[in-house]
């Protein structure tokens, strides 16, 4: 077990962090920005690879399983956990993918929104999908999100498992998601589903392919649209390579 120990400063502006949670979003900001700051300055802890994370206070492996776009059970086999309750502070696990938040919103800053696309990724094997709606789409635009969709309609229109698998997170507990599904369809594929307005599957249900698992809504979005995101080892690829040629309508 890895000891953490923490200095009456450090304590301080973690606490102040937590509660500045309760405030307008640029209070939080500044919270977060002096606790960044803090750690950075002491300079012992040495950063993490890529495909690793550092478990931090108030961790669960549900929630990092969660964040990295992978299930528990994957997560555990991976780092070869026996029990998924058993994590320590500071302790480094393995994962598949790193997370990132949908957002299509422009920085405040930026005189101009982005249009260009990052390079079009895919996987090394192929997965069968259908369109999980039907309505005008569009790819991402920034580099977060340049591998995934847009698929605007009504609110309320259907959304369907592009793939048939099974539900591994339901709710909206991930800011910049809204009422967000992921689905595993098998050890390396995954598909995101995001902004919904109503979630009609609950985890661990087993799902077909073209069933009707949420509504179309704006939750987490200034606008009604579905966010769709195709994952292979936990890393965003371009999910057009992978839909059916013909358009979403």
């Amino acid at each position: 077990m890895l000891l953490l120990t923490f200095s009456a400063t450090f304590r301080h502006c973690w606490h102040s962090f937590r509660s500045a949670s309760l405030f307008p979003p640029y209070i939080r900001l500044f919270a977060a920005l002096s606790v960044v700051a803090l750690l950075a300055s002491c300079g012992t802890t040495k950063p993490v690879s890529e495909g690793q994370y550092r478990v931090a206070r108030g961790d669960t492996l549900t929630q990092i399983a969660r964040k990295h776009g992978q299930s528990v059970s994957s997560l555990k086999r991976l780092n070869n956990l026996k029990d998924a309750d058993n994590i320590d502070v500071g302790q480094i696990l393995k994962v598949k993918g790193t997370p990132t938040a949908p957002t299509d919103t422009p920085s405040p800053a930026a005189s101009k929104p982005s249009t260009a696309n990052g390079p079009s990724l895919a996987a090394p094997r192929s997965i069968n999908l259908v369109w999980p709606a039907e309505g005008k789409s569009r790819r991402g635009t920034s580099a977060s999100n340049s591998q995934a969709i847009y698929i605007a309609a009504a609110a309320g229109s259907p959304i369907k498992a592009a793939a048939s698998g099974k539900v591994i997170y339901s709710g909206n507990g991930l800011r910049g998601y809204g009422n967000m599904l992921i689905v595993n369809h098998d050890a390396n594929f995954l598909s995101v589903y995001a902004h919904n307005k109503d979630l009609l599957v609950k985890e661990g249900a087993q799902v077909k392919q073209g069933q009707k698992i949420a509504t179309m809504g704006s939750t987490g979005s200034n606008a009604v649209h579905l966010y769709f995101e195709l994952r292979y080892n936990g890393k965003a690829v371009d999910a057009l390579r992978y839909l059916p040629k013909t358009s979403a309508r």
